[in-house]
């Protein structure tokens, strides 16, 4: 299987996914947008990672290769291949799919529950609630034709998918302790006390080894049911 990785920023990378690509003997290629924005043909990849970040969607200004990147995510899309949004990655594929990208009622840091909406056989399926890892301030409306698949407390649209190939999720599945520090030592300035969906240093940190198992078996979940709509001859 041959994955390519959308990157924004070092600090943000595939953290237990790696694991799950590397049992898989998957040939990983990059862009990381932040050295080359580089973008391959569809055709050279069998399914789309496009990880998270601390900017806008709309910061195009600012990150001129945020259109490139909106542009490739369409193509893939109208290519049928399969695609997993995380966080700023889920987004994205909200925006070009024609959902709006706005800021949330408040920012949501740290291990709060999702909970898992009914949905068919067809579709991912969540357990009813699970302890996931959160950084975000913006959120997004679902895409048309998007079935939701998880909301939050504090946010209504955690999850969608869209046919049976695209899965955005506002939230962090792979997150490992190193990745949430180094999250944590980047954008510290979004750590503003006293807010009741934003955690402490120390909560964030403290979280059991069971919490990491989890979230890391569902993107495992998430990861395996995408890679069925990969064509069988190239697993």
């Amino acid at each position: 299987m041959r994955v390519h990785v959308l990157q924004h920023v070092a600090f943000e990378g595939l953290g237990s996914m790696e694991t799950w690509l590397e049992d898989r003997k998957a040939r990983v290629s990059w862009t990381r947008f932040y050295e080359n924005s580089a973008l391959p043909a569809p055709a050279e990849f069998d399914l789309l990672i496009i990880l998270g970040g601390p900017m806008s969607i709309h910061d195009v200004a600012i990150y001129p290769w945020l259109s490139a990147e909106k542009r490739f995510i369409l193509e893939t899309i109208a290519a049928d291949l399969p695609i997993l949004g995380i966080c700023l990655g889920a987004q994205l594929v909200a925006n070009v799919c024609g959902a709006r990208v706005v800021p949330g009622r408040q920012k949501e840091i740290g291990w709060f529950p999702i909970y898992a909406e009914v949905s068919d056989a067809d579709h991912f399926q969540f357990p009813r609630q699970i302890q996931a890892f959160h950084w975000h301030g913006e959120t997004f409306d679902l895409p048309p034709g998007a079935t939701r698949l998880a909301h939050s407390a504090a946010c209504e649209n955690q999850a969608f998918q869209l046919g049976n190939q695209i899965i955005g999720l506002q939230f962090h599945l792979e997150s490992t302790a190193f990745s949430i520090d180094a999250l944590i030592r980047h954008c510290a300035n979004e750590i503003t006390p006293d807010q009741p969906t934003i955690q402490s240093v120390e909560q964030m940190l403290d979280a059991p080894s069971d919490a990491y198992e989890q979230i890391h078996a569902q993107v495992q979940r998430v990861l395996d049911f995408l890679s069925t709509q990969v064509p069988q001859k190239v697993l």
